[in-house]
């Protein structure tokens, strides 16, 4: 929790929904049915006590800089945890930064349900449900918005924005003297929104799968480290054994013989072995009846073929929709 982020989550989900009211065009009838004035209702974000001050502040609506109606704010209310949305926390986002270039991660969200109210402030009736009609269809009862949440890193997330209920009560009403009053509409939501953690940068992501597939038995080789006190010198070629020459326990032919007289030991290179060859024993050669013991040995196997897996196309990441190319080389037995 040291490293430092704000991916302001919560503030787009703010934005978002105030967004979804900020083009209400109100139209006012005279008594003949006809279109009288035309303007797009106003919206702010400030709690309900806020405007019903500044409204009883001045009544009457007469002040040079004054509160015309009608207005509309909205403000967050609370927030709580939904764990029927709780995805597997181990899995990460993967992409591109569009900011830095690198390969970035980031572990998945944390659903929250956010509870807003938006509150419409009219002077009568008539136009507060004329708002309400150009809201409520929209809702059936939830209105789904896209979001860019994480903009680096290309995550754009469906918020569901849920209706709950709706509800009116007169706040103000003047004198006998005065008609002014202040109706105030109260609409309940749920905002099905997430909040992101931080990111890790400059990851490495594995481009590349190369699978080597080995014999380890038949056609490897196998270096013998022997003692040079033994006799002779072995043959290219040469078939060895251990054991009885026509009823050998282990047998092998010659690929290499590296005899230095000045080191302890020398090498001896066999492949096509088969049985098991023992420390105690003499390998001993069918044409030159060299016979040394060895100390120890080490397997270079044989590679059989090399399976290469590679995306399609190769700048996909996790996040990307792609194939994969498999190529195949096999190694010829010779």
């Amino acid at each position: 929790m040291a490293n430092t982020f704000y991916n302001r989550s919560i503030r787009k989900l703010i934005l978002g929904f105030g967004n979804l009211f900020n083009n209400i065009t109100m139209i006012r009838y005279d008594q003949n049915n006809l279109e009288q004035e035309r303007f797009i209702v106003p919206i702010a974000y400030a709690s309900k006590e806020r405007y019903v001050m500044r409204i009883q502040d001045d009544p009457d609506l007469d002040k040079k800089v004054q509160l015309t109606l009608p207005r509309m704010s909205f403000e967050l209310n609370g927030m709580s945890y939904d764990a029927s949305r709780k995805q597997n926390t181990n899995t990460k986002n993967f992409g591109q930064n569009s900011t830095t270039g690198t390969i970035s991660s980031q572990y998945n969200p944390v659903p929250y349900n956010f509870d807003f109210s938006l509150y419409l402030y009219v002077r009568n009736i008539e136009d507060g449900i004329q708002i309400i009609e150009h809201i409520l269809p929209y809702f059936t009862p939830d209105y789904t918005i896209k979001l860019n949440m994480i903009p680096e890193l290309g995550v754009i997330k469906e918020i569901p924005v849920v209706f709950n209920s709706v509800d009116y009560n007169v706040e103000y009403e003047g004198g006998r003297e005065n008609d002014t009053r202040l109706i105030i509409w109260t609409l309940n939501f749920t905002v099905k929104g997430y909040i992101f953690g931080g990111e890790t940068n400059n990851i490495g992501l594995i481009e590349t799968a190369i699978t080597n597939v080995y014999n380890m038995s038949t056609f490897g080789t196998v270096a013998f480290n022997v003692y040079n006190n033994g006799v002779g010198n072995y043959q290219m070629g040469e078939t060895v054994y251990q054991g009885n020459k026509n009823n050998p326990i282990a047998s092998g032919k010659v690929v290499a013989w590296n005899h230095t007289q000045l080191q302890p030991n020398s090498v001896l290179v066999l492949n096509n072995i088969t049985g098991n060859f023992v420390s105690t024993a003499n390998i001993v050669g069918t044409i030159t009846n060299a016979q040394y013991t060895f100390n120890s040995y080490s397997v270079n196997p044989t590679q059989l073929a090399k399976v290469v897996v590679t995306p399609n196309p190769i700048t996909a990441n996790a996040n990307s929709a792609y194939t994969y190319t498999t190529t195949i080389t096999e190694t010829p037995r010779v």
